[in-house]
């Protein structure tokens, strides 16, 4: 792996292992620089594609904990699934 590999890879691991919590707020900071316009455009590009990969994490995440509180439980142990839209009324 080239060095430059080796450092995304950390990296995507690092975000992976972040909370959700931790993601959303990287994401923030960065979106916060890109906002100011003081960066210069090549590292404008580098910190969109941590961006991305940040939201990509998020999403999938979020679809993780949908899939996990998308499914109850009823007494007898049987499990059902749950739409969230049709109860969310």
């Amino acid at each position: 792996m080239e060095n430059n590999n080796l450092e995304d890879y950390y990296k995507q691991k690092n975000i992976e292992d972040n909370s959700f919590e931790e993601n959303i707020k990287e994401l923030e900071d960065i979106v916060n620089r890109l906002e100011s316009g003081d960066i210069p455009l090549d590292d404008a590009i580098k910190e969109f594609n941590k961006a991305m990969t940040l939201v990509k994490s998020c999403d999938e995440k979020l679809k993780e904990a949908k899939d996990s509180i998308s499914k109850i439980v009823k007494e007898n142990g049987e499990i059902i699934d749950f739409n969230l839209e049709e109860n969310s009324e």
